[in-house]
């Protein structure tokens, strides 16, 4: 018997989606009947909007999708103007203000507090430059993951062209639309391993293998890694070599057949992930055996004791991400901005744009980090560029903790999470880089911040992992956060182990800064922290992790704990409101109502 999702499914889903959505926007939120909120708020995830969490009602985030994190000349400006006029709320962040955009650990951009009634408009707006929300969340292939500077920076293999095939034959089929589970893709081309193949569903990274004493370019394929339950699993190799004409079909097969048969009934345990450990690698490279119109070789020499995205490796031997001014192969230079927990003022995101056009191209990539990539900077425009006012705010070379920090949406709108993330995570890092000195050789600690163990801010694979939790303090419940060290991508990718738990959230500023002086005072020569940690020893890691309330930092929302509407409000909710932001009256009849009986 499939679960309740799938029989939601089962009656509307994909792109039949959308007409129905664009139904209710004309009929205004109280169209939506009341006990169909659920089914339907389940199903317009594909269409990349999501409901907000209780409290919120009638507001709406908008996820965005593309290929690799690239966007097209003007389309980052046109995102920026629709945050401008859509995004605002009824009361303001404290670090962030009103109206902005939050780039995502999966290079795609997320838009808050839409009305329903704006979506038509706004996907209009997008989509007349060419920017898209199909397939953007629920159970699909969500945003595919690649090197954000495929096909201007060296690559081993060129993946950009892939990249969108599989954007346009795999995702954009919607016959493979409704999958079990959401269903993660990567592509890497480079040596650097920056679209992180060992966390995805299935990833593609470059090898070679001699035939016949010609090297041969192509890529081995992993399946079955993921974050998430706090049951994360590296994706597991299949022994598999594909060349380059053979990867789209490869990696469709795969879809298919985890389509076809991955679990319908357990959504606790129906990832992709599982689905690898209950089948195991063999089974399922036998299973593509049977589908592939070719025959299948076994694995070749990858590039993975080169990998240096995420990788805890020192920065010489290579990028760790994409911040910083670094050459393309056409003699150009693209120049990655450092955006704090990855969230840009809409004004901020139009005047990006326009120095993206005034000293580039008007390209603009999103990195895996949630930061944005000026692209196509000649060398004439490049010290001009780097001189202007707003790359002050996001610095090509921002302190060591804020280089290195991610963080996920969090309580303010997230249903799930147990934390507020993003402000606290902003305040943490300006404190740290006021009071916490690092060796000269070490440019970033990375610190990862997700509201709870769905781990959307991928904590696990962190420097300093940190996950959302609740505790007692003083007897009054606040929000508290569990602490990991030890996580990265690459060679060989762990996952953090848990040093404290449950540690209230105004006192693990103090804990990350005692733990990161004691890794400056005692580390070897060169040595970085996923080294040192390794080298330390759990038991010491635990007792320099000491927990210790700060001055100089004041937490934005210690005892909210999810009790409010919204984490820094505390009013009563003015949801759910009309289009213009007032309150709706729940006893007064709506246009909608009128107008739909008018028509019976």
């Amino acid at each position: 018997m499939s679960n309740e999702k799938e029989t939601w499914k089962d009656g509307l889903y994909g792109d039949e989606v959308r007409e129905q959505l664009e139904t209710f926007a004309e009929q205004g939120w109280e169209s939506i009947p009341e006990e169909e909120r659920a089914k339907w708020f389940s199903r317009f995830k594909f269409w990349g909007v999501f409901h907000h969490r209780e409290g919120q009602e009638s507001y709406f985030m908008m996820r965005l999708t593309n290929a690799g994190g690239k966007l097209d000349p003007g389309q980052l400006r046109a995102i920026g103007e629709v945050a401008d006029e859509y995004a605002s709320g009824p009361v303001e962040n404290p670090e962030f203000g009103d109206a902005w955009i939050d780039f995502t650990t999966r290079q795609s951009i997320q838009l808050h507090w839409l009305k329903l009634e704006d979506v038509p408009e706004i996907w209009e707006r997008l989509e007349a430059v060419g920017v898209s929300t199909r397939s953007a969340g629920g159970d699909t292939m969500r945003n595919i993951s690649g090197c954000p500077v495929a096909g201007k920076a060296e690559e081993y293999v060129e993946t950009r062209e892939l990249l969108e095939a599989i954007q346009a034959e795999i995702r954009g089929d919607d016959t493979l639309s409704n999958m079990p589970r959401k269903f993660n893709i990567s592509v890497t081309g480079c040596k650097q391993g920056c679209a992180q193949d060992a966390i995805n569903d299935v990833g593609l990274e470059p090898a070679r293998k001699l035939d016949d004493g010609e090297a041969v370019v192509g890529f081995n394929v992993r399946v079955g890694g993921g974050l998430g339950g706090r049951e994360p699993r590296e994706a597991r190799p299949l022994d598999l070599f594909v060349r380059p004409d053979q990867a789209k079909a490869t990696v469709r097969a795969f879809v298919e057949f985890y389509h076809a048969e991955g679990d319908r009934e357990n959504r606790s345990k129906n990832r992709a992930r599982f689905f690898v450990d209950d089948l195991g690698p063999e089974a399922i490279r036998e299973a593509l055996a049977d589908r592939l119109p070719f025959e299948l070789e076994r694995a070749g020499t990858d590039f993975r004791g080169e990998y240096t995205y995420n990788a805890g490796k020192p920065s010489e031997q290579g990028a760790h991400d994409h911040v910083g001014v670094y050459d393309q192969t056409d003699g150009k230079n693209y120049v990655g901005l450092s955006v704090p927990v990855g969230r840009m003022p809409a004004e901020d995101v139009i005047e990006l744009a326009d120095l993206a056009e005034a000293y580039g191209s008007g390209e603009v990539r999103l990195t895996r980090r949630q930061n944005p990539i000026i692209m196509d900077v000649p060398d004439g425009n490049l010290s001009n560029l780097l001189t202007e006012p707003l790359l002050a705010t996001y610095q090509p070379e921002p302190n060591p903790f804020e280089q290195g920090a991610m963080a996920c949406t969090g309580t303010e709108f997230c249903s799930l999470a147990l934390t507020e993330t993003k402000a606290r995570m902003a305040r943490m890092l300006q404190w740290l880089g006021r009071t916490t000195d690092l060796p000269a050789d070490v440019d970033r600690i990375k610190l990862h911040y997700s509201g709870c163990t769905a781990d959307c801010g991928q904590a696990m694979t962190a420097d300093i992992g940190l996950q959302g939790m609740r505790a007692r303090k003083d007897g009054e419940m606040v929000e508290a956060i569990d602490v990991g060290v030890g996580g990265g991508i690459g060679e060989d990718p762990s996952f953090i182990d848990w040093v404290r738990q449950r540690v209230p959230a105004d006192e693990v500023p103090g804990l990350i800064s005692n733990l990161v002086e004691a890794y400056a005072a005692l580390r070897e020569e060169g040595q970085t922290f996923r080294e040192w940690v390794d080298a330390t020893g759990h038991e010491t890691i635990v007792e320099l992790a000491e927990p210790a309330e700060v001055s100089g930092y004041a937490d934005p929302c210690l005892t909210d704990g999810k009790q409010s509407w919204y984490p820094f409000d505390d009013g009563e909710s003015p949801a759910p409101t009309a289009p213009d932001g007032t309150p709706l009256d729940s006893d007064t009849e709506t246009d909608a109502e009128t107008s739909a009986e008018a028509s019976d």
